[in-house]
């Protein structure tokens, strides 16, 4: 088992929690919502938006325990393509188990995947608590540019999830993999990656919205 010398991290700590703070104490002076998120938005805990100095301060203390825990970045893509493997292996059995691709990344539930599940429920409780939960099935950008078709949205939604997946999978990494671990970890790939995004996503959100509407 690898030893740590957690001597050498009680000074990086004592800064990240200096950081943490100060970004937290410029929090309180972000507007608050009160006619959307009511009196619970008294609290800038609950507020519908944070400051994001705070919000990436906190991510890189995540990055920081996830290296020091567990000798491995932050990462999503490889989460669901585990269960695309146990649906797969819940489907056709042992069978799944020999894919050589299932062999490197085995199909079980580990800490990224209950990473993930955290992202998702976090993120609905965050909406319930901060009175910004709404059920919308084609968001208004879309429904002006191509109608209010539900079924159209999801399966647009759903094929470009498909062409994410494969792109994370094909890259080793996704947004969290090389925007968030490889970047900070000064990877040049990561960092190519990463410019690769934005600009994949502007030429996407353009030929979308100008193009085909």
């Amino acid at each position: 088992m690898k030893s740590y010398n957690y001597m050498r991290i009680y000074p990086i700590l004592f800064i990240l929690l200096l950081l943490f703070t100060a970004a937290i104490l410029s929090a309180q002076a972000l507007p608050v919502h009160t006619e959307a998120a009511g009196d619970v938005a008294s609290s800038w805990f609950f507020r519908p938006r944070w400051s994001p100095y705070l919000v990436g301060i906190g991510i890189g203390i995540l990055s920081w325990l996830a290296f020091l825990l567990s000798d491995h970045p932050l990462g999503c893509s490889t989460a669901y393509a585990r269960t695309s493997g146990m649906i797969e292996k819940t489907i056709r059995g042992d069978k799944a188990a020999n894919r050589s691709y299932y062999q490197e990344f085995v199909p079980v539930i580990d800490w990224e995947w209950m990473l993930v599940l955290g992202v998702l429920i976090g993120a609905f409780i965050a909406a319930i608590t901060s009175g910004d939960f709404v059920w919308i099935w084609t968001p208004e950008k879309w429904k002006e540019a191509f109608g209010g078709s539900a079924v159209l949205r999801i399966i647009s939604a759903l094929t470009g999830g498909i062409l994410i997946g494969f792109g994370s999978r094909w890259a080793k990494g996704c947004t969290s993999g090389h925007g968030l671990s490889g970047t900070l970890q000064l990877a040049v790939s990561s960092w190519l990656a990463v410019a690769c995004f934005f600009s994949g996503g502007i030429i996407t959100a353009m030929i979308i919205f100008r193009v085909l509407s």
